[in-house]
């Protein structure tokens, strides 16, 4: 299973040649993708206007997501706070939970976002890049 990051949709959703989509199809090939909410919640929020908001909106309706659960949070501000007590700065709380979602659930987190590769310096993440070639 895979949890497809934000930084992978953006480039989805943008890709108006079909490299960076087929380029996924490739890399997906069987396993099944997933979304958590956190992914749901940024490409929701970054919606240009009114029109996008609902083509959005529709499409993630379809998708199946990894839900987080009672402990997550603290999991969560737990990589926060040990990546900051370490000098470590991360752009983004809202990736110390989908990196805790995606450890919660065995997946591999599919991303093109360097806080990942921060998180999992410290977590038994199962993170990969996405590269576009």
């Amino acid at each position: 299973m895979i949890l497809v990051d934000t930084s992978v949709w953006i480039h989805i959703f943008r890709d108006k040649g079909g490299t960076v989509a087929k380029a996924f199809r490739d890399r997906i090939g069987s396993e099944n993708s997933v979304l958590s909410r956190f992914n749901q919640l940024e490409l929701l929020q970054g919606a240009r206007d009114e029109k996008e908001w609902a083509l959005l909106a529709d499409y993630l309706s379809t998708q199946y997501y990894l839900e987080a659960d009672d402990n997550t949070w603290q999991w969560a501000a737990r990589i926060y706070f040990e990546l900051r007590s370490n000098g470590v700065t991360i752009s983004s709380s809202v990736d110390c939970c989908i990196a805790q979602v995606a450890m919660e659930h065995g997946a591999i987190l599919l991303h093109r976002d360097n806080n990942f590769e921060k998180i999992s310096r410290i977590r038994p993440l199962r993170q990969e890049r996405f590269i576009l070639k």
